[in-house]
């Protein structure tokens, strides 16, 4: 008996893309934004500070270049008055980075196949996914001793 062979295709939008920067903590606090536009340091500059508002906070960034600029390093000293502080990976070792554990589950369980069909629906089912880390969405992060 011959089986017949389908070939399943999923059209893509050449050129459109889903950038997410965000920042996970071992307690499923989620904090981020997507945007289809290019993650440029303006919009990480201006998310990091927002968030230098809050005390006492340590975030841990990979060696990305818009998190390695010239803008980055300028407005660092600003935000470590605030109590903002960055720290950064060693190059290579995103196995040290938990926010790569969140977009493997973010990648692997969370969004199905339909929802890459658009980049509209792929935007929404991220976002939806992305807010609700921490109440209906949890990531059991093994904890080293």
């Amino acid at each position: 008996m011959v089986v017949p062979r389908w070939d399943v295709y999923i059209p893509s939008e050449i050129g459109l893309r889903l950038n997410i920067f965000g920042m996970i903590d071992r307690n499923n606090r989620y904090d981020g934004f997507s945007t289809t536009e290019n993650m440029t340091a303006d919009k990480v500059a201006d998310f990091l500070d927002r968030l230098s508002l809050r005390k006492n906070t340590f975030v841990v960034l990979d060696n990305a270049s818009v998190h390695r600029c010239m803008l980055m390093r300028e407005l660092r000293p600003i935000w470590e008055k605030r109590g903002l502080f960055l720290f950064f990976l060693p190059p290579y070792s995103p196995h040290l980075n938990i926010a790569e554990t969140l977009w493997i589950i973010l990648k692997g369980n969370w969004l199905r196949p339909a929802d890459y069909c658009s980049t509209d629906s792929l935007l929404y089912a991220t976002n939806r996914a992305l807010a609700a880390i921490g109440s209906e969405l949890n990531i059991n992060f093994a904890h080293a001793a």
